[in-house]
């Protein structure tokens, strides 16, 4: 199928492609990749009045480190993600997350921010972005800024905080800190698929124990989950076998699969539950051996 008839906007400034979401209001769609939104449009699940083409806009394209953490910004592609040198070493949960982004088409058009702004319950960013505790700053046509953590920004299936007119500019992760290491874990069926099932660990380790720990799964629920639970349960205690095991056990109660040509609610839950246990054993492991950051 072709995608119903839309008008096409490509403004050279941040300016003038806001105040151009503020007067489409509704009708308008930003477009950065495109991965997500074409495809549908294609299929006419979604039917934009008009899309707004931020690619000639300069300075989105940022991916930098200052004292508080990550930026990346709205033109930042999966590719440039994988292929991070800074990403690799200091923020390896979303180094590991991007090289398992579909296939090296979409990761090469595709942008981080369009990922989130999409929000498929099936996406493997805003996982890893709960994990890693990130946030997202968001601006309108009447120069208004607000900053969403990820959990606040996705609401459900393919729908967000994001108000008419709004466009994410930026994410931003906080830096990991000494001792702190995470890993992205992903179930596919072939290469290029949707995930089966995909889990997003963060550890920090204080004193022996553990400080801090982000744990989000993905394709087990109508969207995005936090595994709350899992995550207190592992904060201030000694990361051992058995606390690294309830952990897991409670990831596994947290997901809300369904049975579909993917696998059984049941089959889903239990990869959830190793996926979490193996995630958080490497984790450890590679902090207690001091390859953590900072």
């Amino acid at each position: 199928m072709y995608p119903a008839s839309f008008e096409y906007f490509a403004p050279t400034t941040l300016d003038d492609a806001l105040s151009t979401l503020g007067r489409l209001g509704e009708d308008g769609r930003v477009l950065a990749g495109g991965q997500s939104l074409i495809p549908v449009m294609k299929l006419r699940f979604a039917m934009p009045g008009a899309l707004v083409d931020i690619n000639r806009i300069p300075g989105l394209d940022g991916l930098d480190e200052d004292g508080g953490g990550l930026t990346i910004g709205a033109l930042v592609r999966h590719k440039t993600c994988e292929t991070s040198p800074l990403l690799r070493e200091r923020y390896p949960l979303l180094s590991d997350a991007a090289r398992q982004i579909s296939d090296p088409i979409v990761r090469n058009l595709g942008t981080v921010c369009g990922s989130l702004a999409h929000a498929d319950p099936q996406g493997d960013w805003a996982s890893a972005m709960m994990a890693a505790r990130a946030e997202v700053v968001a601006r309108s046509a009447d120069g208004g800024e607000r900053t969403i953590p990820i959990d606040e920004l996705i609401e459900g299936p393919f729908t967000t905080s994001l108000r008419t007119g709004e466009m994410i500019t930026k994410v931003r992760v906080p830096s990991p800190g000494p001792r702190s290491v995470g890993t992205y874990l992903k179930l596919e069926r072939k290469v290029g698929d949707f995930a089966t099932v995909g889990a997003a660990v963060q550890v920090s380790l204080s004193n022996g124990s553990v400080g801090e720990a982000g744990i989000a799964l993905t394709a087990v629920g109508p969207r995005n989950l936090r595994a709350t639970a899992a995550e207190e349960a592992l904060r201030g205690n000694a990361p051992g076998d058995e606390a690294i095991a309830n952990a897991a056990r409670l990831a596994a109660e947290a997901a809300q699969p369904v049975d579909d040509h993917r696998g059984t609610a049941e089959y889903k839950r239990n990869v959830v539950r190793v996926y979490v246990e193996r995630g958080l054993r490497k984790a450890i492991a590679t902090a207690q051996g001091g390859g953590g950051n900072g």
